[in-house]
């Protein structure tokens, strides 16, 4: 997937400048990526594939969020309180009515968040010093690909190709706009 606006380096800056910060939202957002894909699982039950993708999703995830928090304590850092995403906000403003089309941006929301984090998480590699903490980023950049790909061959599986290119399509332009207007901060969106 192709994202039509690259992150801005004023955001790697933001996070460089704040990293304590940087990974406590990193901890909520690998958190909230767990629920999200059990949330799948409890909103669609009667999708196999889907139920089964997503729990083995929800579990990488948690894993992540285990790493992150383990990064935390050595720190000495606790979690932070979680905050809504105005960016996750944005994105869901585009939910389209209905059973079919909402599920379906849903899905292609999803792929297209995990894009983003993955081009985040390897800007954050490439800007960190050799060490472990640089290998954790680049190695959470790879799963962020397999992690897209798992929602956008699920859209795949439950619509027609051409509907789904043609809202993914739409849904890459509202999300290069939602970047264009954000402020860079020490968060991972």
């Amino acid at each position: 997937m192709r994202l039509r606006v690259p992150t801005p380096p004023e955001w790697v800056a933001a996070v460089l400048a704040d990293f304590d910060a940087f990974l406590r939202d990193h901890a909520s957002n690998e958190r909230k990526a767990s629920a999200s894909a059990l949330a799948f699982v409890a909103h669609y039950p009667d999708r196999s594939e889907l139920v089964e993708r997503c729990i083995a999703l929800a579990i990488e995830e948690l894993t992540h969020f285990r790493e992150v928090h383990a990064r935390l304590s050595e720190r000495g850092l606790l979690l932070g309180p979680d905050t809504r995403s105005l960016y996750l906000q944005r994105l869901a403003g585009h939910f389209r009515e209905g059973s079919g089309a909402y599920f379906l941006d849903r899905l292609l929301t999803a792929g297209v968040v995990e894009a983003r984090g993955c081009e985040r998480f390897g800007i954050v590699a490439a800007a960190l010093p050799a060490g472990p903490l640089k290998d954790f980023y680049r190695d959470l950049a790879r799963s962020e690909v397999r992690h897209q790909e798992l929602y956008l061959d699920l859209a795949r599986v439950y619509f027609e190709r051409a509907s789904v290119e043609a809202r993914l399509d739409e849904i890459l332009e509202a999300e290069a706009k939602v970047i264009s207007e954000l402020p860079a901060r020490a968060a991972l969106y």
